[in-house]
């Protein structure tokens, strides 16, 4: 018997989980304290507005950026790893397959290009949701996979590979895993799911061996190298926090927690000239206000409930478009923040990037780039 068009149309569209054996969603509770009072360091500011949008309607989705010299590099929602010099833009290389339209049906063939770094000799290194990571030329463009999203590392998938660093002579990568079990498409399932699969990766560009450093992380997102590089800074997205993974060293195999119950979902995490480190918050969790995350924490029965109801474009419109963007001292305290509390300027912000006396502000959804001149706020 033929299935009807309509039930055929919401099997294809349903939430992938990337396991041998169909499951269905376990939602969970999980424990979050209350959120830090928006007050001090933290008080709400309209700095953001001060952003300058770049690229409008050029750009979608500049999760990461890099510099080299005076060289802005991101990756876009439809596959492409860009170059921007001056006011224009050109398409350097591509990582997967067109033809690519950003769309979520379209992203596992296209790739979806997250972390960027740039190495030894302006190589640039990317991590790939849904393809892996990889090494471009960004004068010819050749492009180099250098581990496979989908192959088995430690007896577990790589399924949505998210950030990435690079070691200063180009001989270690670092990257994380968000989860082995949800790809990137279904990030708001593996949020309210809290499963505990996401991973610390090494990636050793001589032996071309990958080792997990760490494992059982909630939402493995942005990674951020120590100067001394024998350790690294990830963001646990779900739990509000980062995480201190020892790389190298007397501590390696260890971790602690660098800050906790942050004042929003951690996103990516990268140096400041200060010495200390820009965190672009996912999403806030307002004290006083309401955080719809923090509230589903522990509920997971209404979890389950809202995605039987609500697709996952309809539930990002419950998000707040309120941005922040926090600056850690070395210590982990906070030093500064900045806000935009409606999103007006800047929305959806997932990386801060310095880069001679301005914060270039990526974003995961909204279609351009911001550039704050950090000498007015």
């Amino acid at each position: 018997m033929n299935e009807p068009e309509g039930l055929r149309f919401r099997r294809l569209n349903r939430p992938q989980i990337i396991t041998d054996e169909l499951q269905e969603p376990q939602y969970k509770g999980t424990s979050l304290n209350e959120p830090p009072l928006m007050s001090g360091c933290y008080e709400p500011n309209f700095k953001l507005r001060e952003a300058q949008r770049l690229f409008e309607d050029q750009l979608v989705g500049p999760e990461s950026i890099a510099n080299f010299g005076d060289l802005i590099y991101t990756g876009t929602a439809d596959g492409k790893i860009v170059k921007i010099e001056g006011k224009s833009i050109t398409v350097i290389a591509r990582l997967g397959k067109p033809p690519c339209d950003g769309s979520r049906e379209q992203e596992p063939s296209c790739g979806r290009p997250l972390g960027i770094r740039v190495g030894p000799n302006g190589t640039l290194f990317v991590a790939d949701a849904y393809l892996g990571l990889f090494k471009v030329n960004p004068v010819t463009g050749e492009v180099t996979n250098l581990v496979s999203a989908g192959q088995m590392v430690g007896g577990r998938r790589l399924s949505f590979v998210n950030d990435l660093d690079v070691t200063q002579d180009g001989r270690k990568v670092y990257f994380t895993d968000s989860s082995s079990r949800w790809q990137r498409r279904d990030y708001l399932h593996l949020i309210m799911e809290a499963t505990a699969d996401g991973r610390v990766l090494e990636y050793d560009t001589e032996t071309e061996e990958v080792t997990v450093l760490m494992e059982n992380l909630r939402f493995a997102n942005g990674i951020q190298l120590f100067p001394d590089e024998e350790s690294v800074l990830v963001a646990e997205t779900t739990m509000a926090r980062i995480r201190r993974v020892h790389v190298s060293g007397l501590n390696k195999g260890g971790m602690d927690t660098f800050v906790d119950n942050l004042p929003g979902f951690p996103d990516n995490i990268r140096r400041s000239s200060s010495g200390g480190y820009w965190v672009a918050m996912s999403a806030v969790r307002p004290n006083p206000g309401f955080s719809m995350l923090d509230f589903l924490a522990q509920k997971p029965w209404i979890k389950k409930l809202i995605f039987k109801l609500f697709s996952q474009d309809v539930l990002m419109k419950f998000v707040p478009r309120y941005s922040l963007v926090i600056e850690l001292q070395e210590s982990g305290a906070c030093m500064r923040s900045f806000h935009d509390p409606h999103g007006m300027v800047a929305a959806y912000i997932s990386e801060a990037h310095e880069h001679d006396g301005h914060l270039y502000l990526g974003s995961f959804r909204s279609p351009y780039l911001c550039k704050l001149d950090l000498s007015k706020v």
